[in-house]
């Protein structure tokens, strides 16, 4: 247990003290943001810490849990910007360069898009009137 280290010298800024706490974290997954308390011994200066792995077990489900929420969300709205926009599958991995099954394995969450994917998507569920001028790049 990080109990071990209340009370030494911080091993990060060498400024602060340890001291054995919960501390309210933020862990950040594709731009999403969870907050959560986190136990461990952490620095009075800079704020790092030391979390022990009986710690960091204690959180794991949660944070597990998550980035299930979150992936399982992005699929759903890939699914869903690409039918508001009329693409099949193949239409809407073209557009965004991957293989001929890729929205396919995107949708079904078997494979995470890239963020580069993902923010294309969120952008032409805001300017549906951008596809038009990739179909033509894509044509040309």
């Amino acid at each position: 247990m990080s109990k071990q280290w209340n009370g030494k010298a911080c091993p990060a800024c060498f400024h602060g003290i340890l001291q054995q706490r919960t501390k309210q974290t933020q862990f950040e997954y594709r731009g999403h943001v969870l907050e959560y308390e986190q136990e461990g011994a952490w620095c009075t200066a800079c704020g790092e810490g030391i979390v022990t792995g009986t710690e960091a077990a204690a959180s794991e489900s949660l944070l597990d849990g998550f980035v299930a929420r979150v992936d399982k969300q992005e699929a759903s709205e890939l699914a869903r910007v690409r039918k508001k926009l009329g693409l099949t599958q193949k239409e809407a991995a073209i557009i965004a360069g991957g293989g001929h099954n890729a929205f396919s394995r995107y949708e079904r969450g078997e494979t995470k898009p890239v963020a580069a994917v993902v923010n294309l998507f969120r952008l032409l569920d805001r300017h549906p009137e951008l596809l038009k001028e990739l179909k033509k790049r894509k044509a040309a």
